[in-house]
């Protein structure tokens, strides 16, 4: 708690100075290369190996490396990519036709054999990823001639389309091994260049993408090469950008430094709504958190509309569900209420923790938890509020923070009891319920960290997969919706809004509703 504090203090001070001073030290000079921009990212990326990297970073940069079979368009419908056309002559038989004259970064063909190879890359064991479990529903893949890609399922799985788009999946070289990802080779808008770990990703221009990259208007220049610093701390990001040492960062530091770095002359912020949703996950199978009634009890002790009226200065909407607001297959707020919900009410946290068995000691403590967070600023101020609000009901709840390498192994490994990260990109298809919530889902084989098992939710998951009609898909997930409001393995908490901060001599910058770093194709430099 004495460090939480001191962390507190440090970060009142550091605001206060970037408020009123050009630099503090932690600024570093720039290092101008021509057609360059330097953009802030909090950690480095697990794997840029697209098959394997399942993290924020890893999906965002490897973004701008791979392509991707389909893209989503803004309402997070699918439409043609580096697969112009597809079609399913029967409910086991996927085929995509692929767009011709689409090369490697190295020169080498993109055709259907690579994608072939991607995809059983991904089932045939020969890669550690928990993205498999997203192609487990596969039985062969062939390419049926250059251009050609079949796709063979052992039972129907409408969510296969959603699994090859933008952001979770790029198409691969033949041939691409485990360390592939030190290394990779795309065919994306930009070409990686180097990386050093915790230090930064530098990625160039590919001139040669077949999808074309926008010109600069008259009097600007491209952006011709990407420097992804490292910069866990928020702080420094901020003052970075002050100074003009970095020329961008998207969601990196928190909602009072955006509205201290507004006034800043040299400084532009883009703000908008976003799909990615923060979300906090228990360990279902911990003594302490088995029983959902105390899952219940710390949902009725949390104020998660004061901690957005803090921290995100409003700039955040309240999350029921793990999908985007407005999404086809999102439960809604009357269908959500035919279940249990647990708003604000301390008094109910307490008479839950007493019917689980956890009656008040006479320091007034009901149980001892540890909640695992990342160094990131935001979720650190988030957890100590909410650290704050626990307490009342009579749960003492300590932190831990580590950088986000050692914290993301510990969640992937089950050595925690609650832990907060947000989902990106992989919550805008309702197959985000089975790659967190199946049975089959536990790492490795995909992201149910918290070993959440319910037979009804599995049957549910199979069948929504299995039909074509979206009504029927619609009503399975629904169901799906309102167990999980119900039993809440884990807490679907807010949509915090795109907040990306950038130097006027970047320009043109469009925030993309999943946070992706694809605005960096359209813009330019002045």
């Amino acid at each position: 708690m004495k460090q939480d504090l001191f962390g507190v203090v440090r970060r009142r001070v550091l605001l206060a100075l970037l408020l009123v001073c050009p630099c503090v030290t932690g600024c570093k000079e720039r290092r101008t290369e021509p057609g360059s921009v330097v953009v802030i990212i909090e950690s480095s990326p697990n794997n840029l190996d697209l098959r394997v990297g399942a993290d924020a970073q890893s999906e965002r940069v490897g973004g701008l490396i791979f392509d991707a079979l389909a893209k989503k368009d803004e309402h997070y419908e699918l439409q043609p990519w580096l697969a112009k056309s597809w079609e399913q002559p029967d409910p086991l038989t996927w085929v995509f036709h692929l767009r011709d004259g689409v090369r490697f970064h190295d020169g080498r063909p993109l055709e259907a054999e690579d994608v072939a190879y991607t995809i059983r890359s991904l089932i045939d064991g020969s890669l550690v990823t928990a993205k498999g479990g997203g192609f487990n529903a596969v039985d062969k893949v062939e390419a049926k001639d250059r251009l050609t890609v079949v796709v063979h399922m052992k039972r129907p799985e409408a969510g296969l389309l959603f699994n090859v788009s933008d952001g979770l999946f790029g198409v691969v070289p033949r041939g691409s091994g485990r360390d592939f990802g030190l290394h990779p080779v795309g065919s994306g808008p930009f070409r990686f260049v180097s990386a050093v770990q915790d230090k930064e990703v530098v990625v160039a221009r590919n001139h040669e993408y077949w999808a074309g990259m926008p010109v600069a208007p008259a009097g600007a220049q491209d952006i011709e090469r990407v420097r992804f610093e490292v910069v866990p701390d928020a702080i420094t990001s901020a003052l970075e950008l002050k100074k003009g040492s970095a020329d961008l960062a998207s969601n990196v530091v928190t909602l009072d430094m955006v509205h201290a770095l507004e006034s800043v002359p040299n400084l532009k912020v883009e703000s908008g709504t976003g799909s990615p949703v923060v979300y906090v996950t228990f360990n279902v199978t911990d003594p302490l958190l088995k029983d959902m009634r105390v899952r219940q009890a710390i949902a009725c002790a949390m104020d998660r509309q004061a901690i957005v009226d803090a921290i995100w200065r409003g700039q955040a909407r309240l999350a029921d569900t793990l999908l985007p607001e407005g999404h086809w297959a999102a439960a809604s707020d009357a269908e959500l209420a035919q279940v249990a919900n647990y708003p604000h009410d301390v008094a109910r946290a307490q008479r839950l923790l007493d019917e689980a068995g956890f009656p008040a000691g006479k320091d007034g403590v009901r149980l001892r938890l540890t909640m695992k967070t990342s160094t990131d600023e935001t979720t650190r101020l988030m957890v100590t509020v909410l650290q704050q609000q626990l307490r009342a009901a009579g749960i003492r709840l300590e932190i831990r923070s580590a950088e986000f390498g050692t914290f993301y192994a510990d969640v992937t490994k089950g050595a925690f009891q609650m832990y907060a990260l947000r989902w990106i990109g992989s919550n805008e298809d309702p197959d985000i319920f089975r790659y967190a919530y199946a049975s089959t889902s536990f790492p490795p084989k995909g992201g149910n960290r918290g070993r959440y098992s319910n037979a009804r939710v599995d049957g549910l998951l199979k069948e929504a997969a299995a039909s074509s009609d979206r009504a029927a898909r619609r009503g399975a997930y629904v169901e799906v919706q309102k167990i999980l409001a119900e039993e809440l393995p884990g807490i679907p908490m807010w949509y915090p809004n795109n907040e990306v901060i950038h130097t006027r001599r970047v320009e043109g910058v469009v925030p993309r509703g999943a946070g992706s770093f694809d605005f960096l194709t359209d813009a330019w430099i002045r």
